[in-house]
């Protein structure tokens, strides 16, 4: 199977809008909260129904950024965002399937009206996104990078993550949702197109990704939220017998002094409450939330996540590097989302 012609297939061709799934991988029940729901609202109806996604990979903080979505299909995140960056702000989608890259192009002028702006802020490339400078995108140049369960559709994950990394800017973020498997696929399995078109047979096994994440320079991958996949196929999920899928949100930051483990140096943050749609709390990951006002202790690296990025406005910062206390009190090396399945709640991550 060619892997890139058989995605493109599947996702031209064979689904027609997110009702031809087969299961709840690439379209996942989330709740969204206020704020996203009354964009939605404002998104044309033929761009919402072919959307795929597996998560909300919309972080906070996008005012007048530059935003690259990873996998933009038809459009509805780009179009999301297009709101949230605002006018100063600018959205460049890259997408390699021709017919849902004509319904995004299509719709640019639509969304610019209901949005209200003079121009468009929105841009779509044609192109791969395991090679971005092919397509003209150059290093340091974005802020923020989103996909929405596309990673799983590629080949080359590494390549993904080493062209995520080139074109951040430092401090910047790669936030994204995506899908992982309890194990590696077996070969066959990845073979399946109707499997690979699914995100079923192209996900990674968390730890294989976590390791890519890694080699790629993005230090301490955060899990922010994590469900299970549920297959409602028969046929399908007797094929991949007891390998369990999870639909997970993560988020990189390009900060190259991150340590390999949270280290404590008693430091501490609270957070001012700043920024839009969190007024009176801020969740970084699974289990760092910061009710405003709350003075928090936190590991050196949790403290550079916030410092060195655009939440460094949003927070007092108390401490500095000067006294190291050894590791941060709470780590554990529990697998990522372990207990999901039976819990249908958030896991553990491996750092504090």
């Amino acid at each position: 199977m060619e892997i890139k012609e058989e995605v493109q297939r599947y996702y031209g061709e064979t689904l027609k809008s997110s009702q031809d799934l087969q299961t709840n991988a690439c379209s996942t029940g989330d709740v969204y909260p206020r704020y996203i729901k009354k964009i939605i609202a404002d998104i044309h109806p033929e761009v919402l129904s072919r959307y795929y996604g597996c998560g909300l990979s919309i972080p906070l903080g996008l005012e007048g950024a530059h935003v690259l979505d990873l996998g933009s299909g038809a459009g509805r995140d780009c179009f999301l965002l297009s709101s949230l960056v605002g006018e100063t702000g600018r959205v460049t989608g890259v997408e390699f399937t021709d017919n849902q890259l004509a319904i995004a192009e299509e719709m640019i002028p639509y969304h610019q009206k209901a949005f209200g702006y003079a121009k468009p802020n929105v841009r779509f490339l044609k192109g791969d996104i395991e090679d971005l400078a092919a397509l003209g995108l150059q290093s340091e140049e974005v802020d923020v990078i989103i996909s929405n369960c596309v990673v799983n559709l590629v080949q080359d994950k590494q390549a993904v993550l080493n062209e995520a990394y080139r074109t951040l800017k430092v401090g910047g973020e790669f936030y994204f949702s995506d899908v992982y498997s309890s194990c590696r696929i077996p070969e066959a399995l990845q073979k399946d197109a109707v499997l690979y078109g699914e995100c079923l047979s192209g996900a990674l096994y968390w730890n294989d990704f976590l390791n890519i994440a890694k080699k790629a320079g993005f230090r301490d991958p955060r899990v922010v939220e994590a469900s299970p996949i549920t297959i409602g196929n028969q046929e399908l999920r007797e094929k991949v017998g007891d390998i369990e899928f999870y639909s997970v949100t993560y988020r990189l930051f390009k900060i190259e002094d991150l340590e390999s483990d949270c280290e404590d140096y008693g430091q501490a943050v609270s957070y001012n409450g700043s920024l839009e749609f969190a007024p009176l709390r801020f969740t970084l990951d699974d289990h760092h939330h910061f009710p405003k006002g709350k003075v928090v202790s936190v590991c050196g690296n949790t403290y550079d996540m916030l410092a060195k990025t655009r939440f460094k406005d949003s927070f007092d910062f108390y401490g500095d590097r000067s006294t190291h206390y050894g590791i941060f009190e709470g780590c554990g090396e529990k697998a990522p989302f372990q207990g999901l399945v039976q819990e249908s709640a958030g896991a553990e991550s491996s750092c504090c």
